[in-house]
């Protein structure tokens, strides 16, 4: 009677098994992290990890190098192309729900003889990537912030304070410190803060999509806006129309990644199988159109093209969508009262972004820690025993993010090159997984609810080669002539980090480094034992 109840509860477990959980115990991985996220807080996490206004810092430099057309129109190609990575990511992530997802799936689509290496150059590219996002909106953030303060105490012209480079610091690692706090506490406090992401962005993104042009009004013409080319060589130094067009497309770019969070959080996430490749194809979408339609309403609302660059104007010639905004309420309301308002929307995206993209940080460094990829392996993948978040990781994270910004006391180019190496460090490690989808025997992949069939070829080399093509584009210079001043350093830094994680490899960690371990074998082991 007593073997029967057992057997009967034990079935009864198995059918109510989260569909999630029981593809990641085929996987060799037991449940540690608590699984409570819904579709829509996962998407409210990757939503905010890709943020409506990210591109705000960019706009400028993009509509100085090529005019608005480019700019626009560069969007609307880049869109399209995501889609294709988008697609490829979205099928994988539903066959492979796990925490260290494109580590993950990298070591098994590559297969036994090069799943190693390839997890290897996987979780190092998206570890890079990763943490110096954290840097990336830490320093817009603190951008946006500086320019509120500017404007709220009397403007450039009328004696605002305009932050120095230390104070401007001290935003920087302020900022990241708070991240790094809200994400020692429970995952449901992480994800109540997106949910508030999500509405604030929503709503404060169509505010402001509607109302800018409003008040900007008498607008730009359609043919402005559209087609109208335009290159700065006296001032980019750039006088080949279609590099010129490369550096404005960056903007765009830059802008539409990061969806790859919602596989971050897929063993904390109610049927990831499914809700992970919804979450991340639902916020290309969103973001998409939402981004593209600000960036029509900043173009569509300018006053005078060549004064959002003047050192001496209201914002130090600093922000130009601020200066855009500015404009359009000073000189309709006499006041930049709505101006600082609508900065606070978009400094409030930047804050929901970067501790969005520190959830994902922590979380890719739990997951390398817990294969023991990285040193002191075993107190970077404790996981606090109440909040069931890898406290360790999130604080190893924030650390890195914040010296990463110590070269503000002395660079012009830092942002440059922050973005630079994130965009090839997150972007490049998408390549690493989609590629081994790409050239893998059929027969070896065991597809999810969502499977793409025969297409998954063709979706899987274009995405490949869009990928190769915005990490090249990252590392070319953005001005000319080169001067340590203007110098885009992220080659350099970058090829210094690989280099070593590559001679890593090839000295010590091929021979035991093996990529994600099956803890569910090795407490069979210990148990047995």
């Amino acid at each position: 009677m007593d073997l029967r109840e057992e057997h009967v509860a034990m079935n009864h477990t198995a059918l109510e098994m989260d569909s999630g959980e029981k593809r990641l115990n085929e996987l060799g991985y037991k449940q540690e992290l608590r699984r409570e996220m819904t579709l829509f807080k996962t998407l409210a996490i990757t939503f905010s990890s890709m943020a409506v206004f990210t591109g705000t810092p960019l706009y400028g430099p993009s509509l100085k190098y090529a005019g608005p057309a480019s700019m626009i129109w560069g969007w609307v190609v880049t869109t399209f192309f995501t889609w294709f990575v988008g697609i490829a990511m979205a099928e994988i992530c539903s066959s492979f729900p796990t925490t260290g997802s494109l580590y993950f799936w990298a070591a098994h689509l590559a297969g036994p003889k090069w799943g190693p290496f390839a997890s290897w150059c996987c979780v190092w590219l998206e570890t890079i990537g990763l943490i110096s996002g954290i840097g990336a909106q830490a320093y817009s953030g603190s951008q946006a912030l500086q320019i509120i303060i500017l404007l709220s105490t009397g403007t450039n012209k009328g004696g605002g304070y305009f932050a120095s480079r230390s104070v401007f610091l001290c935003m920087y690692m302020c900022l990241t410190i708070i991240w790094a706090v809200l994400n020692t506490f429970a995952l449901r406090v992480i994800a109540f803060l997106h949910i508030i992401s999500i509405w604030w962005q929503v709503i404060g993104g169509l505010v402001l999509i509607i109302m800018l042009p409003l008040v900007a009004r008498p607008t730009q013409p359609l043919s402005y806006v559209f087609t109208h080319f335009e290159t700065s060589p006296e001032s980019t130094g750039i006088k080949s129309k279609p590099y010129a067009v490369i550096m404005s497309v960056l903007l765009s770019n830059y802008c539409l990644y990061g969806y790859d969070s919602a596989a971050h959080l897929t063993e904390e996430t109610k049927g990831a199988d499914r809700t992970g490749p919804i979450a991340i194809l639902s916020s290309i979408g969103i973001i998409s159109v939402f981004g593209w339609a600000y960036n029509l309403a900043l173009t569509f609302s300018i006053k005078d093209p060549n004064y959002l660059y003047d050192v001496n104007n209201e914002t130090a010639g600093a922000l130009v969508p601020a200066q855009i905004i500015y404009d359009a309420f000073h000189d309709r309301f006499n006041s930049s009262a709505g101006a600082v308002v609508f900065l606070c929307i978009i400094w409030g995206s930047f804050f929901f972004c970067g501790l969005s993209v520190t959830t994902s940080a922590s979380r890719v460094v739990y997951a390398l820690s817990r294969d023991k990829g990285i040193p002191f392996s075993q107190i970077w993948r404790k996981v606090h025993p109440k909040h069931k978040v890898p406290t360790n990781a999130v604080w190893l994270c924030a650390t890195i993010g914040i010296i990463l910004g110590l070269p503000i006391l002395k660079l012009d180019v830092m942002f440059t090159a922050i973005i630079s190496i994130s965009t090839i460090g997150w972007v490049g490690s998408y390549a690493v997984p989609i590629f081994a989808r790409l050239v893998m025997d059929e027969k070896n992949f065991k597809p999810g609810p969502f499977y793409l069939g025969r297409s998954r070829r063709p979706v899987c080399l274009v995405a490949f080669l869009w990928i190769c093509y915005t990490c090249s584009a990252f590392l070319l210079p953005n001005l000319y002539p080169i001067k340590w001043r203007t110098f885009n350093y992220a080659p350099i830094a970058l090829g210094v980090v690989l280099a070593t994680v590559m001679l890593w490899w090839i000295l010590d960690a091929r021979k035991w480094f093996k990529g994600p371990i099956r803890n569910i074998d090795m407490q069979m082991q210990n148990g047995d034992s």
